[in-house]
C-alpha cells in the first residue's frame, strides 16, 4: 500500500486528488496540505511513499520544497504551468500532471508510481533472494539479510548492525520492517530491537546476547522469543 500526501495551496485541488486516490486500492491518501511548512513538519515525523506537489506555492516553490526534504518520497507534480517540466525530470519525478487533469491521466501517473514503488520495495523474500532494498537518506540501499546482527529503532529511522560492516541507517519504522522480513528468521524482542533468531548466542534475565552485544527483551515479546528458541519453560 502506497501512503500518499498532497501539497497544494488550493483546497479544491486537494479534494480532487483525495477523491481520485480513493479510486485505487493500492493508494492510501493520508493528508492534504495548503502550506509547505506544515507539510514539511509532517514529513519529518511520518513515512510517506508518494507526494503530489503543486509547483506554484506561496512561501516556497514546490521544486525548492522538494529539494529541501531530507528523505524524498516518489514525486508527482500537479501544476497549471508546463514550463517547469525540465526541472521535474531533473528531480526524477514520476510524472507531471497539468491541471485540470482527468481521472484517466491520473490513472497513468499513479500506476507509474506504483511500478517504481514495487521496484524499490520487496514485499517478500524468497530463499534465493536474501536481501531487501530499503530507503536511506540519499536513495535506496541493498541490505543482505544473513549479514544482519540486529536492528535498533531510532524514532522514524532504523540503525542496522552488521557483522564486520559499518552500521547502516535507513528511513523505516520497526513495524514496516517486520512486515518485510521473513517471520521465521527474524523476531522483535523489544519496541526498539529486532534480532535474527539464528544469531542469538544466549538468553537469560531478559537479555539476548548477539555478537557480544546485550539486547534487552521486553515482557511483551518474551513469550514469542521463548517459542522461537524452543524454550517452553
Amino acid at each position: 500500500m502506497i501512503k500518499a500526501i498532497a501539497v497544494d495551496d488550493e483546497p479544491l485541488a486537494l479534494d480532487i486528488i483525495e477523491t481520485f486516490c480513493s479510486q485505487f486500492d493500492f493508494i492510501q491518501f493520508e493528508k492534504g496540505f495548503t502550506k509547505t511548512g506544515t507539510a514539511f513538519k509532517y514529513l519529518e515525523k511520518n513515512d510517506v511513499d508518494l507526494l503530489f506537489l503543486d509547483i506554484n506555492m506561496p512561501a516556497i516553490s514546490g521544486i525548492d520544497f522538494y529539494r529541501s526534504l531530507q528523505y524524498k518520497p516518489l514525486l508527482i507534480f500537479t501544476t497549471s504551468y508546463s514550463e517547469y517540466a525540465l526541472e521535474s525530470y531533473e528531480l526524477n519525478a514520476v510524472d507531471y500532471l497539468l491541471k485540470p487533469f482527468t481521472i484517466g491521466r491520473f490513472d497513468k501517473a499513479v500506476n507509474k508510481a506504483y511500478e517504481r514503488y514495487n521496484l524499490v520495495h520487496n514485499a517478500t523474500v524468497t530463499e534465493q533472494q536474501k536481501y531487501l532494498m530499503l530507503k536511506a537518506d540519499y536513495g535506496v540501499v541493498k541490505v543482505i539479510l544473513p549479514d544482519i546482527l540486529f536492528v535498533e529503532g531510532l524514532d522514524n529511522y532504523l540503525k542496522i548492525h552488521f557483522q564486520n560492516q559499518t552500521q547502516m541507517v535507513v528511513r523505516l519504522t520497526m513495524k514496516a520492517l517486520m512486515e518485510k522480513l521473513p517471520s521465521r528468521e527474524f523476531i522483535r524482542v523489544h519496541r526498539s530491537y529486532i534480532v535474527p533468531i539464528n544469531r542469538v548466542e544466549s538468553y537469560r534475565q531478559k537479555i539476548v546476547t548477539i555478537g557480544g552485544e546485550e539486547i534487552p527483551v521486553s515482557r511483551n515479546y518474551e513469550m514469542d522469543l521463548k517459542n522461537a528458541l524452543g524454550d517452553n519453560t
